[in-house]
């Protein structure tokens, strides 16, 4: 009953999600993929999965495919027989995927009708499938169900705030969930919550969360100057990187380095919005404020290194992990305004001292352990994110030691792939 329900109202839904689709894939100029969409993936591609049944991994958007990396690196190696396949629900997901060595095809994910969820796994065929954090799609996890290709939730969470939207609509949710395998949780409240829910806790264990398998490593000077010198960034000069930001945030970015230039920091910001479309919108905010800039798109080998007081505004994706790597100082947006925040772990891993705002609600343990152990400032406002990054700026020795704590977290807290990898192998060992 369940799903009738819900095939019902996938097709009532149905034109207004294909028409956001396709005004979406115009506005970002890319296409809108609608035989993927469909299930239909071309012969071509499909000779890449010959061999074993293939890995299937599913990571909705950037965030999911990039935690999911270590796994995807650990499963090639234990598998090496072994094809993976990684799905992705937006562009700039896959736009990470296809860079990745260990991913053998690319993909968008389905559109959830059943019809299309049954194309696309008799072309692919896959032994398991893995999806990232929480997507949960009634008639691609019944599809599996039904053939006998076992599911696992890997990485799973049930942040606070849609805690309570699943619980209310835990009369759905019990019997989807039910076609899972396995669900491999985040932490204990993670676990917790998704028993709560509906899941059968038989099924449930916790495996720690695999963004802390982050490799936590330390940037040469030779390799900072060809960093520095691709993207245009001065030598000598401290950098300021603003990565994730949404609307809203970019203004009080821009007000803590202008406060900070006009009192004469030697400074060099570099501004990268979460979604690169915005763009314009950001060219806009500097232009205001009178900000000479440089987006990232137009630097070629013989664009001159930026003056202290310019910005790059990054309009591309997949390079913000180099960003880091070259910064003195982080801010990881969407934390400064209620959007949940983003992956604060990221410059820790690399060593640099992080800000971010209150509205940490997507990762409220990173925000927890990132600040009791030293490794970053949680600000309430632009004026606090002021305050912190003129601190840091003027003690260097501060700064290391901060760094230093960050990456020392993320050693302390691995080992959630090894515990991946040991769950996957249970359902291949026998394939």
């Amino acid at each position: 009953m369940i799903h009738l329900l819900y095939e019902m109202i996938l097709w009532l839904a149905a034109p207004f999600f294909i028409l956001y689709h396709y005004v979406r894939a115009k506005q970002r100029r890319r296409p809108a993929a609608f035989p993927e969409r469909f299930g239909v993936i071309e012969g071509r591609e499909l000779e890449r999965l010959g061999g074993d049944r293939p890995i299937w991994v599913h990571a909705v958007s950037v965030g999911e495919t990039i935690a999911v990396k270590p796994l995807l690196k650990a499963l090639k190696e234990r598998f090496p027989e072994r094809r993976i396949v990684v799905s992705n629900g937006t562009e700039t997901g896959r736009s990470i995927a296809l860079q990745f060595a260990e991913t053998d095809l690319c993909i968008y994910f389905p559109f959830d009708f059943g019809f299309a969820v049954s194309r696309l796994l008799d072309s692919i065929q896959p032994a398991l499938v893995l999806i990232v954090e929480t997507e949960i799609w009634p008639n691609f996890l019944r599809s599996l169900q039904r053939r006998g290709i076992p599911t696992v939730l890997v990485n799973g969470r049930i942040s606070e705030r849609s805690f309570g939207r699943y619980l209310r609509l835990r009369w759905f949710f019990r019997p989807v969930l039910a076609d899972f395998t396995r669900f491999c949780m985040q932490t204990e409240e993670d676990a917790r919550r998704i028993i709560a829910i509906g899941a059968p806790a038989d099924r449930v264990e916790v495996t720690r969360n695999l963004k802390y398998d982050l490799p936590v490593t330390r940037i040469g000077v030779a390799a900072q100057e060809e960093i520095r010198r691709r993207f245009a960034l001065p030598t000598g000069v401290p950098v300021f990187t603003a990565g994730s930001t949404h609307q809203g945030e970019e203004e009080a970015v821009i007000a803590a380095y202008r406060r900070l230039v006009a009192g004469g920091q030697m400074l060099v910001m570099v501004l990268v919005p979460r979604h690169p479309e915005r763009a314009p919108q950001v060219v806009e905010l500097l232009r205001q404020e009178k900000l000479a800039f440089t987006l990232r798109s137009e630097i070629g080998e013989s664009t001159p290194a930026l003056a202290p007081g310019e910005v790059l505004l990054v309009d591309t994706v997949g390079e913000l992990m180099r960003l880091y790597a070259v910064s003195d100082v982080v801010f990881v947006g969407g934390s400064l305004v209620a959007t949940g925040g983003h992956n604060i772990l990221e410059p820790a891993s690399l060593r640099v001292p992080v800000l971010f705002g209150p509205h940490m609600s997507n990762f409220r343990e990173s925000a927890e352990l990132i600040r009791a152990c030293g490794g970053g400032i949680q600000v309430e406002d632009g004026g606090e994110l002021g305050t912190a990054l003129a601190d840091l700026l003027s003690d260097p020795e501060r700064r290391h030691a901060m760094g230093e704590k960050g990456g020392g977290l993320l050693e302390k807290n691995s080992g959630s792939t090894g515990l991946h990898v040991t769950v996957a192998e249970r359902f291949l060992k026998g394939d």
